[in-house]
């Protein structure tokens, strides 16, 4: 896209440094560094991989794996950089949540560590991407603005919220310090306050709630239903950083030592804003409520419990909570704010419409879920993980253990060993053809996951086979609005 010229000024022919430049916002603000003009654009980042790296790569982007919390890590990427924008931060989210010293290192020590080395290296621009919770304690906010102060530690809802608060204080009391090797020149410093993220990719929010959407564990809405948070597309909080760096960048900057909310500003009940991507999805919006001192306790039990868990938590097959009590306060309680003076100060204003956003975040995750294989409820899971070892055990094994038990309850229900031998026979028949019929449809309809499909019918048998046959019946109506769209261009 061509760029106009004073959208550039400052960012032209700069080396520019992104920390936690892999993530879905770090990479598109790399990427409109690029457009912008940037001589190098450097992305630190604790990942080696993501789904950005490869672009990013591509594009000439010098991707280098570090943390922010180590301070050699941070003078390398630093060294040479004219502006930082730093976005890393940690503990937004699930299990991270739980993780309260890594919160801390990251957000605040990785700040320190920022600009201590701005500092040090004669680096006098610095973009912080901040939280809208810094202001956030719990309680209702409707239309709030920077007037609103920061709170003490011991108020705010989570560790999150309250160490990017310290770390906002941190990189706002530095502006205007004198670094070292600029001859006299200070540190320019603002803050960008951020609602929830969404687009296409977002992995912290909208893929978790999918996922459990899928599994059948979206159980139950949170709060008021008239409950209103701010959500914010990816374009426009690139967006949003591109005018706070060029705004530092100027020679009478007007944005040093500010900080600034933005949003879509069109705050919406969480779920309202969920029920067209889970629709178009195929997944439905839970239908009970809770209210928040229930979703509270709720919270504080999977807190409890994942607290337990905290040595495992990094490990990928343990999942990612149901609900904690954050993220309670978060989606159930109104709090949204003004971005008049984004739009005063910065020339602020979202370029990319709600509606237009959802309908690209859509077709993202619609593309997502065509390309992966789909998998039925966690009951169905259960069922057969259960199920299927137990009649095999209970029809062969010799008694050990709990069989005796449980032989004596399949005895209730099937009479004799014969008719149970006979029916573990015939579902373990009846798993083995559908998963070999799976496999055959799957070459046809879903050719790239057809592996996959035959080894989870093997396990899942009709609750896996239902959702191929779902899958194809789009694919023979795609194939025909594909079909009817030619016809009628050829007999125009």
């Amino acid at each position: 896209m061509e760029m106009n010229q004073e959208e550039n000024i400052g960012i032209q022919g700069k080396v520019v440094a992104v920390t936690g430049g892999l993530g879905l916002v770090g990479s598109a603000v790399c990427l409109e560094l690029l457009r912008r003009g940037a001589l190098q654009v450097r992305s630190l980042d604790c990942r080696k991989t993501s789904p950005w790296s490869d672009r990013l790569k591509e594009w000439g982007v010098h991707c280098i794996n570090g943390d922010v919390v180590s301070i050699e890590d941070i003078e390398e990427a630093l060294d040479g950089v004219d502006c930082v924008i730093h976005l890393a931060s940690y503990g937004g989210s699930g299990k991270e949540m739980i993780q309260t010293r890594r919160i801390e290192e990251v957000n605040v020590e990785g700040t320190r560590n920022v600009l201590e080395t701005c500092v040090k290296k004669g680096i006098t621009k610095v973009v912080y991407l901040s939280s809208n919770g810094v202001v956030f304690g719990g309680k209702e906010i409707e239309n709030g603005d920077e007037t609103l102060p920061c709170l003490s530690s011991n108020q705010y809802v989570g560790p999150y919220d309250q160490t990017k608060s310290v770390a906002e204080q941190l990189v706002l009391k530095n502006n205007g310090r004198i670094v070292e090797s600029g001859h006299g020149s200070l540190l320019s410093t603002c803050a960008i306050r951020c609602p929830l993220v969404y687009g296409p990719g977002e992995e912290k929010y909208l893929d978790r709630i999918i996922s459990d959407a899928r599994l059948g564990l979206l159980l139950f809405k949170i709060g008021d239903p008239n409950s209103k948070i701010d959500w914010i597309y990816v374009d426009n909080i690139v967006l949003a950083l591109m005018l706070a760096t060029t705004g530092l960048m100027s020679k009478y900057s007007k944005v040093a030592g500010k900080a600034y909310f933005v949003s879509d500003s069109s705050p919406i009940n969480f779920f309202e804003f969920l029920q067209p991507l889970l629709k178009n999805l195929d997944y439905d919006l839970p239908k009970s409520s809770l209210s928040i001192p229930l979703a509270v306790s709720l919270g504080n039990i999977c807190k409890a419990i994942y607290i337990m868990l905290s040595p495992l938590l990094n490990q990928r097959w343990i999942p990612q909570p149901l609900i904690l009590p954050p993220e309670v306060y978060k989606v159930g309680v109104t709090n949204y704010y003004s971005i008049k003076k984004a739009k005063e100060e910065l020339g602020y204003e979202p370029k990319t419409q709600p509606e237009e956003a959802m309908t690209e975040t859509i077709r993202y995750f619609k593309d997502k879920k065509r390309r992966e294989v789909d998998g039925p409820s966690i009951y169905a899971w259960l069922f057969c993980v259960i199920g299927l070892p137990s009649i095999l055990s209970v029809a062969w094994l010799p008694d050990i253990g709990p069989i005796p038990f449980l032989r004596v309850i399949a005895l209730f229900i099937f009479r004799s060993m014969l008719a149970l031998r006979i029916a573990s026979g015939i579902v373990v028949t009846a798993h083995v053809s559908e998963a070999f019929y799976a496999l055959w449809l799957a070459r046809r309809v879903d050719p790239r996951n057809a592996s996959a499909w035959f080894w989870r019918t093997l396990l899942l048998a009709t609750f896996s086979l239902r959702l191929l046959w779902k899958r194809r019946g789009k694919e023979v109506e795609q194939t025909a609005i594909r079909e009817g769209l030619l016809t009628d261009s050829m007999s125009v």
